[in-house]
């Protein structure tokens, strides 16, 4: 039997975003090949199944293993656990290496201020500026109340931490989710650089930015990327019992060399505690580096991990943790491409 293409789910809640993405079938059927996305979760207590080991195990027909981000990860791992099932993979923007056992020298927030800086000098050093003003306001007797209306927030800030966050989650999704139809990085640095009536503040450029970037609206509600909907409470719990907690810990932080923002560190003790409290469930923190072995993946792949191809953007905040080694062609049948500074899953 040929093997056909296997498209393994990726961090997406909503599985509708991939029938949307028709042209991907549609090539399928025009070389005649059969496609599957085969895993799905499902989170009751009647008859529980879904886990990342199950999902590996559910194919037994010789296949060819895609996936992009956690479904490059479960596309490496599937070639690497089941060589007889999966003839080859495409890992597409797979962190494979961005946990406890294999942290990276450089971490997410790392590429994100590279993005910007490269986009933009004096957007960099606003945004590198803004986090001790934002702590110097806050400081004062009705400082919060002042950056409440600075930045035309929908409920009076109890919090400097809660604006800060805010604007953290702005500047990494715009460079996470970076692309078509617009350059979402060089649409907010443009405007921090050129706020309207030409104010130097720093806060005012941050906040002109805000306005490019979200849109002109009469409050901003410093939740939006964090508010209760069904895909964000999903994702959180599997971020705690599944990708997290029980499976998957990525140790994602402000490391010392992020220098667009302030130094906070991943703190594995909170993020224990935070799922304790949160979802009820103990963590794993070393599961995923034990169960699939790739504490040492270079030394994994050298001894067996052919046809597979790891695929990673340099502008992609989650590059650190891709694979992109590469070996001579006589020695093995494996390849790293770096592309540039395409973004996240442009391949």
């Amino acid at each position: 039997m040929e093997p056909f293409p296997l498209r393994l789910q990726s961090s997406h809640l909503n599985i509708c975003y991939y029938h949307q993405d028709l042209h991907r079938l549609l090539y399928c059927i025009c070389i005649n090949v059969y496609s599957n996305y085969m895993q799905h979760r499902y989170y009751g207590k009647s008859m529980p199944f879904g886990s990342a080991e199950e999902a590996l195990k559910n194919a037994s027909t010789p296949i060819i293993v895609v996936g992009a981000s956690y479904g490059g990860m479960l596309a490496a791992w599937f070639r690497l656990k089941y060589p007889h099932i999966a003839l080859g993979a495409l890992a597409s923007s797979a962190p494979l290496l961005y946990f406890e056992d294999t942290r990276p020298k450089f971490g997410y927030y790392h590429v994100i201020t590279n993005v910007f800086k490269e986009t933009s000098e004096r957007c960099y050093k606003t945004i590198r500026k803004s986090w001790k003003e934002i702590d110097r306001v806050a400081a004062k007797s009705n400082g919060l109340l002042i950056l409440s209306k600075k930045f035309r927030t929908c409920a009076r800030l109890s919090r400097s931490f809660d604006i800060k966050d805010f604007l953290d989650s702005i500047y990494a999704e715009s460079v996470q989710f970076n692309g078509n139809p617009g350059d979402w990085v060089a649409t907010l640095c443009n405007a921090i650089d050129n706020p309207p009536n030409r104010k130097n503040y720093v806060l005012d450029r941050i906040f002109a930015g805000v306005v490019a970037y979200i849109g002109n609206q009469s409050c901003y509600d410093t939740d939006l990327f964090i508010e209760p909907s069904n895909d964000i409470i999903a994702w959180s719990w599997q971020a705690c019992k599944l990708w997290g907690c029980s499976e998957i810990v990525m140790p994602i932080g402000h490391d010392k060399h992020d220098t667009m923002f302030q130094t906070a560190p991943f703190n594995m003790t909170n993020f224990i505690d935070d799922c304790k409290s949160n979802y009820g469930v103990s963590p794993r923190p070393h599961w995923i580096t034990t169960y699939f072995g790739i504490q040492d993946v270079k030394l994994i792949l050298r001894r067996f991990g052919s046809n597979i191809i790891f695929s990673n953007g340099l502008a992609d905040p989650y590059s650190v943790g891709g694979y992109t080694f590469s070996r001579p062609q006589h020695e093995e049948k494996r390849r790293s491409r770096m592309a540039g500074d395409a973004k996240r899953k442009r391949d």
